[in-house]
């Protein structure tokens, strides 16, 4: 049985002073978003309506969530949801395959797993 084999998009934005991540969960619904079809909303393709900033490192790092004064500073408003269409928007998509893991589950439970 494999477990863990699974694809994760993420948006990331390069701001001034930090790195802001949002994930993306339908990457065929956000790229038709992405070219102009408005008339997807955002909870399509977007399952946690989560900011985060990475504190300069890149796509990668800590993720905390994004406090409300730095996305103010950064992108002139702290409503979340301009915020998250301006990440969308001019961030870059990145996507991360994770393999599949397959394996033994309890080799000292070998005699009485129950086939």
């Amino acid at each position: 049985m494999t477990r863990g084999e699974s694809t994760q998009t993420k948006i990331h934005y390069k701001g001034s002073n930090d790195d802001f991540l949002i994930f993306v969960d339908d990457t065929e619904q956000y790229e038709k978003w992405l070219k102009g079809d408005t008339s997807i909303p955002l909870a399509q393709f977007i399952s946690s309506f989560k900011i985060f900033l990475t504190h300069k490192q890149g796509a990668q790092g800590t993720y905390d969530a994004a406090p409300k004064n730095i996305l103010h500073a950064e992108f002139g408003t702290d409503d979340e949801d301009e915020v998250i269409k301006k990440i969308l928007k001019n961030g870059s998509k990145q996507t991360v395959e994770m393999p599949g893991r397959q394996g033994a589950t309890n080799d000292s439970m070998s005699s009485m797993r129950t086939k």
